[in-house]
């Protein structure tokens, strides 16, 4: 399968996924409070192709960034005196709102079922991730060298925002390039105050922040070599490898220590299946440095539930995302966090086809994160979402009268203006991220 192929196929299986989701809401409530649904559309602009049964046209339209469900009597801004039962605006205003609403919320729960099904069957996670966040290791010359952070610090909040886990703190850090930051710490008995100047991490397009400090992350032997070193030392794949001659070591200091160990005796302290052992390997001289012929990685966890813990669980990481979802947008608007952060269709068309090599688990992952982002962009309240329409109803509740519709055109061109500004936008954005400069690659000198 060729890379362009499979992008376009892994593109359209997501994007198809999720605007049927979508609009499936829309369309399933509108026939219930019984509102004529004429068009089901995959994608806007000029219908290429499709059907029609009973009074819907449901057809696929030549640009593929969305979808819409168009009802009856939705887009005419002149003044009627005969409205049909199953025109929209024949609906009370409650009814309207579940109708718009019920796009996002279908997206919503897609995501959580997806999340609770992983629960279910069970996901490998770094083991790191929800463990507190206490310091195991600091690049040289980095952020977190230059504020004078140390090996044991536990990081107990960001810019005053509580962190509890490793996980928390990424996000936190990651969302911030190159911006002051507020750390308080824990160091032995004292609590600290300590600012930090993040970088923009260098190995990523998406501008990144970037401290330098990382986890106590232990050390897992995912595989051993026939007739090496480690395989005489009685070494398994599995194995946690706790200590090198009694002193605790982690996954960054592991490699080196071993390197730098030729022909001598080490003693390991090893965690097999939640059983001590202590076991004596030799590295093996190749070169100027020692190896023992193992493939080390960091510890990793199985996270397996029930289906109602599954259930409760998916809900809860649903509300976290949630809330790092709107605490991204709000970073967005007040200039905390950087534009080259947002993935446009190029971006997620890439990352599409990167979960599809992955396998079934990572790509139904994939479409579960992207189904909640949409579902909640959509409610933002921005004419050209949905939560554009229901801001208008809510503002029609308050005055208790319907808006003119005339202010209804003047409101959806509003939003037709910002819908295509949005698109250029995040297409040049997923464009300018590819070039050596950013966006100054398209300023001459």
């Amino acid at each position: 399968m060729s890379t362009l192929f499979g992008t376009i196929l892994a593109f359209a299986i997501v994007f198809g996924v999720l605007v049927f989701i979508h609009e499936f809401g829309h369309f399933f409530v509108a026939k219930l409070v019984g509102i004529r649904v004429e068009v089901f559309s995959f994608g806007y602009g000029k219908r290429l192709f499709g059907f029609k049964k009973g009074e819907t046209d449901y057809r696929i339209s030549l640009i593929p960034m969305g979808g819409y469900v168009k009802f009856l009597g939705e887009g005419m801004f002149e003044p009627r005196e005969n409205i049909a039962p199953d025109d929209f605006m024949a609906k009370n205003r409650f009814q309207r709102f579940l109708v718009i609403v019920m796009g996002a919320v279908m997206n919503i729960l897609l995501a959580v079922a997806i999340f609770s099904a992983i629960n279910m069957i069970g996901v490998t996670v770094p083991a790191y991730f929800d463990e507190a966040p206490v310091i195991g290791y600091i690049a040289p010359g980095s952020p977190a060298e230059k504020a004078a952070l140390a090996d044991g610090d536990e990081i107990l909040s960001i810019n005053k925002e509580k962190v509890r886990t490793w996980s928390d703190v990424e996000i936190a850090v990651g969302s911030k390039p190159d911006r002051l930051l507020s750390l308080e710490i824990r160091r032995g008995t004292e609590v600290l105050s300590v600012p930090l100047q993040t970088e923009t991490e260098k190995r990523s397009r998406f501008e990144m922040g970037y401290a330098g400090f990382f986890a106590r992350i232990q050390t897992q032997i995912r595989m051993v070599s026939s007739n090496s070193p480690a395989e005489k030392a009685g070494l398994r794949p599995g194995d946690i490898i706790r200590a090198v001659d009694g002193r605790p070591i982690y996954f960054y200091h592991f490699v080196p220590t071993i390197e730098k160990n030729a022909e001598k005796v080490l003693t390991l302290e090893v965690e097999r299946q939640g059983a001590s052992l202590t076991l004596k390997v030799t590295p093996r001289r190749e070169g100027n440095v020692g190896k023992i012929g193992i493939n080390p990685e960091p510890r990793s966890v199985l996270k397996k539930y029930g289906l109602f813990t599954a259930v409760a669980q998916s809900v809860r990481d649903t509300s976290q995302n949630i809330f790092l979802i709107f605490r991204f947008l709000k970073d967005l608007a007040t200039g905390q966090a950087s534009t080259r952060q947002l993935g446009g269709p190029l971006e997620i068309a890439n990352f599409s086809y990167t979960a599809m090599r992955m396998g079934f688990m990572t790509m139904l992952n994939w479409i579960g994160l992207i189904s909640l982002q949409l579902g909640i962009i959509n409610l933002v309240p921005v004419p050209v979402f949905d939560g554009g329409q229901i801001f208008v109803i809510m503002v029609e509740g308050i005055f208790r009268r319907d808006l003119s519709p005339r202010m209804r055109q003047i409101w959806m061109q509003i939003g037709f203006v910002i819908f295509v500004a949005l698109i250029v936008f995040l297409f040049l954005n997923d464009i300018v991220r590819r070039l050596p400069r950013g966006w100054n690659s398209l300023v001459p000198g």
